[in-house]
């Protein structure tokens, strides 16, 4: 996975790339054309190959520059060999699937989406967070019970204009949240029957020659909506010179403080407490030391947390020694 400089997310992760959309201020096509090197001569390697009209590579694509992210420019394509990367990251984060691509694209098949949720499931501490513009596919998925519903999976919809089209499936728990960037004119009023749990928006980025900008006003009317209906808000950096004061950047609060620790770091961390075995982190406990004899070095005898100690201190203020189930 990489570090993103995504505002929302800790980092991105990428196996499969590329995207059939066509949107004209798509960011994602510049970068992979960027990084594409020379696609002519790439797609008549040998390595080249594809299934069901999507490209698959199993291993980087590298050549005597290094390492080629978008051989085949923004054509859709597997990256088999980036399907164990969520493991790579010890500690849990909250990682962007396909920054790079709408997984949910109708080109996408069923069993390449149920590829990724199978491997999402292998790292859990993670939280995943997945992005389309093709909202229908959640619904197509969840009546094929193909869909997770889990706490640390967010499945948010892109909307620019009024026009476009965000679904929710209504009466379940899944943690949904609407995207609207680019903001490309004043967005209409919140649907009220099956509302996100959270709203991202955005200014358009880069230098296209129809370049959109908000007006200030636009936002402030989704300021509104969010605050009547009790949806934290966040806008992305694009808009800060545009609100000033009035920038806010909230979370939801599953989100707001994300971060697991992965067992072996845990298990570092934390211990448990000698008299009631309490596992907690080592830094809120208090440690018990001893010296055999004066002068030498104190040594550990392990962690009691606060409850226990109490008791045991005044045991020993008294001469009494600990208490015999305590032993």
């Amino acid at each position: 996975m990489n570090k993103s400089r995504i505002e929302w997310c800790d980092y991105t992760w990428n196996p499969i790339t590329g995207c059939r959309h066509g949107c004209e201020y798509c960011y994602a096509k510049g970068i992979a054309k960027r990084f594409a090197g020379d696609v002519r001569l790439n797609m008549a390697d040998e390595r080249c190959k594809q299934k069901d009209g999507i490209y698959v590579l199993d291993t980087a694509f590298t050549t005597d520059r290094g390492i080629i992210n978008y051989p085949f420019g923004f054509a859709p394509t597997i990256h088999n060999y980036r399907f164990d990367w969520p493991g790579k990251v010890k500690n849990g984060a909250k990682v962007f699937v396909g920054a790079m691509t709408d997984l949910f694209g109708s080109w996408v098949p069923d069993f390449l989406i149920k590829k990724v949720f199978d491997t999402c499931e292998q790292y859990p501490q993670h939280v995943y967070i997945f992005l389309t513009k093709n909202p229908r596919r959640y619904l197509e998925l969840h009546e094929q019970k193909l869909l997770p519903c889990k706490e640390n999976y967010w499945f948010g919809t892109t909307v620019t204009k009024s026009a476009d089209e965000f679904i929710w499936v209504k009466n379940t728990p899944y943690k949904t949240f609407v995207s609207i960037e680019p903001i490309l004119e004043p967005f209409r009023e919140l649907n009220s029957d099956a509302l996100p749990d959270w709203v991202i928006v955005g200014a358009e980025t880069g230098n296209r020659k129809d370049k959109v900008v908000p007006e200030r006003w636009w936002i402030e009317e989704i300021v509104q909506q969010c605050k009547k209906h009790d949806i934290p808000l966040f806008m992305k950096n694009s808009l800060q010179d545009l609100m000033e004061e009035d920038f806010v950047q909230e979370w939801p609060k599953q989100l707001k403080n994300h971060f697991q620790l992965s067992q072996k770091l845990k298990n570092r961390l934390d211990d448990k407490c000698v008299f009631c075995s309490k596992e907690m982190p080592m830094k809120e406990m208090i440690a018990l030391l001893y010296r055999a004899r004066r002068g030498e070095g104190a040594k550990r005898l392990g962690y009691s947390c606060h409850s226990c100690f109490e008791p045991f201190k005044k045991s020993l203020n008294s001469g009494e020694g600990l208490d015999s189930e305590k032993n």
